[in-house]
């Protein structure tokens, strides 16, 4: 096999597989619409996938789960984790030398962890497993792009090996369960936003958990999933009836989850489908409902067999995977399209607190010196489930914090008259504000301020210029 090639000669499931029968350890790097992908196989199994679009964003929502199950991963513990370990930029990440797992800083966040006993080698290997099908479903969409196979320097203890086979067949079956929402869902990084008519009332939502209204406000499928502990096809289950009727639209991924590839897209599907009919035609060959679905998503070669059937995996070339418990349970096997209900009217509008009971507003304060700054966190916080506080005086900060006693606290690092250090070791010295989440939103980088913030009792450090999602994703870390 080559070094290096491009996906419209060779699909990523045949590259994948090709892999598998090799008896050498390699890393597959491929690029694709600005992505990078990196996945680590040893010996024929897969120790590591990753891609560099927020890594640690998909690490923490994988830690979430965990945290269900494992007391200690407490949401201090993956705070800290992304102190000592997320990169100051999404450059530094690119950067890294891609042939050693050594400069995976989320890899070395997941030994961090062992070592620390927050997690036990049983329970990182659950972790690795699920951010590897993760990676490997978005890697198995991939219909254009480039890859190159180069040695790795093995120099970090290694996890787990996953087999291959084992690995292929789960996410397979995932894509194909995700066919039932197209094209109305084309990627789970969709952002879903609850709109009803003013005459519909909660029994109308028999399948909406209070929980899902709150949040259904700017979160993408897979980090609500996440706040309400569900797989993410469960709950596109749940919402799919409410999106056909209108009652529930998607707006597009935000930057930069939209430059994964999607489930669907329309231009492959209209060329998968004249290939099928084309190849029928010379061959006499029906094209059944499972090859459209697996050309649909690219899982076979349109130039290889097409006899009526796709031959699934063969079982008896995959080697008995280790046996994992699962971090959720698994999707029921006879899974269905979504029956498609009747309750939701056309004509919508937002959802308001007035038409949806019981949601909890939190509030949050914003310190900042620069009204440019308040306002920005103010319009990108506007429409949100959040009561937005905002302070341009540090000095009087303290007195403002302590009569509004918001859920989150932004501070700014550098203002006049009073540093974020100092501001910030005050309001944690009030016993009201020990467990509230404090957040620097600074222009400085390094570790060494990070590690200053950590001693002060910070919770978190977001950098500015910031966007909205990056925004939302500290919001989501620490109020949910």
């Amino acid at each position: 096999m080559n070094n290096s090639g491009t996906f419209t000669k060779l699909r990523p499931l045949s590259l994948l597989r090709q892999l598998s029968n090799c008896s050498d350890s390699t890393c597959l790097q491929a690029l694709s619409n600005s992505v990078s992908w990196w996945i680590y196989v040893e010996q024929g199994k897969i120790t590591y996938a990753t891609h560099s679009v927020e890594p640690f964003d998909r690490l923490e929502r994988h830690l979430r789960r965990l945290s269900h199950q494992i007391p200690l991963l407490t949401s201090e513990v993956r705070v800290q984790v992304r102190l000592m370990f997320e990169p100051d930029s999404h450059s530094q990440l690119i950067e890294h030398d891609s042939n050693s797992t050594s400069h995976l800083p989320e890899y070395q966040a997941i030994s961090w962890l062992v070592s620390q006993q927050h997690i036990d080698s049983t329970q990182a290997a659950v972790l690795v497993q699920e951010l590897v099908k993760e990676v490997i479903e978005s890697f198995l969409l991939i219909k254009e792009g480039t890859y190159e196979l180069t040695e790795p320097l093995n120099t970090t203890p290694t996890i787990c090996r996953l087999y291959v086979g084992k690995i292929l067949e789960s996410c397979q079956v995932r894509l194909q369960n995700w066919q039932a929402f197209v094209p109305k869902i084309s990627s789970p990084y969709q952002r879903p936003y609850l709109l009803i008519n003013s005459n519909l009332q909660e029994k109308d939502l028999p399948n909406l958990q209070p929980d899902l209204t709150n949040w259904m406000k700017g979160f993408s499928l897979c980090h609500l999933a996440a706040i309400l502990n569900q797989d993410e096809i469960q709950l596109a289950q749940s919402l799919y009836p409410y999106i056909l009727k209108g009652g529930i639209i998607l707006h597009e991924p935000d930057p930069p989850f939209d430059k994964l590839p999607k489930i669907f897209e329309e231009r492959y599907l209209r060329r998968s489908l004249s290939e099928v009919v084309g190849a029928a035609s010379r061959r006499e060959v029906r094209a059944t409902p499972k090859l459209l679905s697996k050309l649909f998503l690219g899982l076979v070669d349109t130039k290889e067999k097409l006899s009526g059937t796709v031959n699934d995996i063969s079982e008896e070339n995959i080697a008995a995977v280790q046996q994992l418990p699962q971090i959720y349970p698994p999707l029921n096997e006879n899974f269905q399209e979504p029956t498609i209900l009747n309750n939701i009217n056309p004509a919508c509008q937002r959802v308001t607190a007035a038409t949806v009971t019981a949601q909890k507003v939190h509030k949050i304060v914003s310190v900042d010196d620069s009204p440019t700054i308040l306002k920005e966190i103010s319009y990108f916080l506007e429409n949100e489930n959040f009561s937005v506080v905002t302070i341009n005086d540090p000095l009087k900060a303290a007195l403002s914090i302590i009569r509004h006693k918001p859920d989150l606290i932004l501070l700014d690092l550098n203002m006049l008259g009073i540093d974020g250090y100092e501001l910030c070791r005050i309001i944690r010295n009030n016993s009201i504000f020990q467990k509230t989440p404090i957040v620097f939103v600074t222009g400085s980088k390094g570790i060494v301020h990070k590690v200053k913030a950590k001693l002060v009792g910070a919770s978190g450090y977001l950098t500015k210029p910031f966007t909205r999602a990056e925004l939302l994703k500290m919001v989501f870390m620490h109020l949910t």
